[in-house]
């Protein structure tokens, strides 16, 4: 099973809102202020970045549950962010790992990175992540990533951002948690918070404790 949901966001009144309203909501608090990542359609990117506005203001979502076991990610490689070598899911084979779709461009982003950042840190090689810095450029993506203070390893994916697309990624920022499995088993759409990394975290490992019994 996978768990989706939304990032924690503020509450934005009673009732729900318009698809006016959501426009706006989505204007004023997008996932990114390009709703695209270079490909795909505007009219994907929109409808997506709709949904989002609307499923927050009833708090977060759950995906139906598929029968069987979570789908296993997509494997990639991808090089590394403004040094040689590169980044690839297929180095942290057996162990579980956090992958975050951001850009530097990326409004919710700039809030998010420096959270993730310090999360990574704290947990001392305990938790792994890994971040994919979609459609952006390197200069642009250096400065913030060491603004943000990041040590995890960011791997590029420029346009056409094949990588972040193959995940279905249209928006960002989005995190996905795999289990040692590499079985994806919480997806996160919008900006996590320290509450929603530990809680999947959580899911992640106790997930993987359970696929081995």
């Amino acid at each position: 099973m996978i768990t989706q949901h939304h990032g924690d966001a503020p509450n934005s009144g009673p009732g729900r809102p318009t698809l006016a309203r959501a426009a706006r909501l989505m204007r004023l608090r997008a996932l990114s202020r390009r709703a695209k990542i270079g490909i795909g359609s505007a009219a994907v990117a929109v409808g997506l970045a709709i949904g989002l506005v609307l499923a927050s203001a009833s708090g977060p979502a759950k995906a139906p549950k598929p029968a069987g076991p979570p789908p296993l990610a997509k494997s990639f490689s991808l090089p590394a962010v403004g040094q040689p070598g590169t980044v690839s899911l297929a180095s942290y084979a057996g162990r579980p790992v956090v992958v975050n779709f951001f850009a530097s461009w990326c409004a919710p982003c700039q809030r998010e990175t420096p959270l993730l950042a310090r999360y990574y840190a704290s947990q001392h090689g305990r938790v792994l992540v890994i971040g994919i810095d979609s459609n952006d450029e390197t200069g642009a993506a250096v400065r913030f990533l060491h603004k943000a203070g990041v040590s995890y390893p960011v791997g590029a994916d420029p346009f056409p951002a094949r990588v972040t697309t193959s995940y279905g990624v249209y928006a960002l920022p989005q995190t996905f948690f795999l289990n040692d499995q590499h079985r994806i088993v919480a997806h996160v759409l919008g900006p996590v918070t320290a509450r929603v990394l530990a809680r999947d975290v959580a899911l992640m490992n106790r997930r993987t404790t359970q696929d081995r019994g």
